[in-house]
């Protein structure tokens, strides 16, 4: 099972290390990029990283499949991997279709309202709730154990694909931030569904995190395609499959802790401020606002530090939670 994980994650790795300058190169040619506001000048990038990513995650699951059923029998389950397979796709194209709205001379903003998103997110967890993923027996941080019944894969999944998606998605606006956080939480969440037997969910965590691990050198600052929406609605989604399938939604919210501080942060500020702030002849990132209304404002309100030492800051964070989930 070691050696699976070991070519999964190499296999997804070169998969969207290939992909990706053609995935530019696209999105060049189709004119989907906006500014690139914390980098003097503006320079316009290539938006929706997330179809690189998608490519690579397709390529080493199915490689699992094939593997699974025509080569030797594994442990893996075949039905929850389509069904992720298919939730996975729905939302990174849902997020696609939320780039395509936004103009090439726009700053990143636009694209689906705040309650479109939701509701447009809701298909994507169709495919987990046909199979009945999961069970319905949830360990909850503080809570306990509680078994969810009918509820589960009737409300509980939808909210946790729709919430976990939409999640993600209000912490971005800086070069790497999502790559690199999602290599922190894809990583330690596969590292822990391993760990209790749920190869399953593990397989999923391991096929995003190789992608990933491509993606960065691309991502990174300066970079030369920027996350867009399929990219974060992909790594929410990424959040609930692995929780669901693999029966860990208590480290999975508990990972999650910083996405959760964002969200409270961005209704301080009524869902209007932006985490997005202004460059300063210095290169260092300034904050437009006051208060802190986003995690990077907490950095940018001393105009000390530049994108790059703001993103580490806030991968190290992740860092601590991705670690707490195994001592909680």
């Amino acid at each position: 099972m070691a050696l699976d994980i070991f070519i999964l994650i190499g296999i997804s790795f070169l998969i969207t290390l290939a992909i990706t300058p053609h995935t530019i190169r696209y999105l060049t040619k189709i004119k989907l990029k906006v500014m690139d506001v914390h980098k003097h000048g503006e320079p316009s990038v290539p938006r929706s990283g997330g179809l690189a990513i998608l490519a690579g995650v397709l390529g080493s699951l199915f490689l699992l499949i094939f593997m699974n059923v025509f080569l030797y029998e594994t442990p893996y389950n075949t039905i929850n991997l389509l069904a992720a397979i298919l939730t996975l796709t729905l939302i990174t194209f849902i997020g696609f279709f939320d780039d395509l709205r936004i103009r090439i001379d726009s700053r990143g903003e636009g694209g689906l309202s705040q309650w479109q998103k939701p509701l447009l997110s809701l298909p994507a967890a169709i495919p987990l709730m046909a199979v009945v993923a999961g069970t319905t027996i949830v360990a909850l941080p503080l809570l306990g154990k509680i078994n969810f019944g009918l509820l589960y894969p009737l409300m509980l999944v939808p909210i946790g694909v729709i919430g976990a998606a939409n999640m993600v998605n209000i912490l971005e606006g800086l070069n790497g931030l999502s790559t690199g956080m999602g290599i922190v939480y894809t990583g330690s969440l596969g590292l822990f569904a391993f760990y209790h037997n749920e190869i399953t969910a593990a397989a999923i965590a391991f096929a995003v995190f190789g992608s990933l691990l491509a993606f960065w050198r691309f991502h990174r600052t300066p970079a030369k395609i920027l996350a867009g929406d399929s990219l974060t609605y992909l790594l929410g989604a990424t959040i609930a499959v692995i929780a669901i399938i693999g029966n860990i939604e208590k480290a999975a919210l508990i990972i999650s802790i910083p996405f959760f501080i964002e969200l409270i942060l961005k209704l301080r500020g009524k869902l209007k401020k932006t985490t997005i702030g202004s460059i300063s002849e210095h290169g260092t990132l300034i904050s437009k606002y006051d208060k802190i209304y986003s995690l990077p404002h907490i950095w940018m309100r001393t105009g000390k530090h530049t994108e790059s030492e703001i993103v580490n800051y806030l991968i190290i964070m992740q860092l601590f939670f991705a670690v707490l989930i195994w001592v909680i």
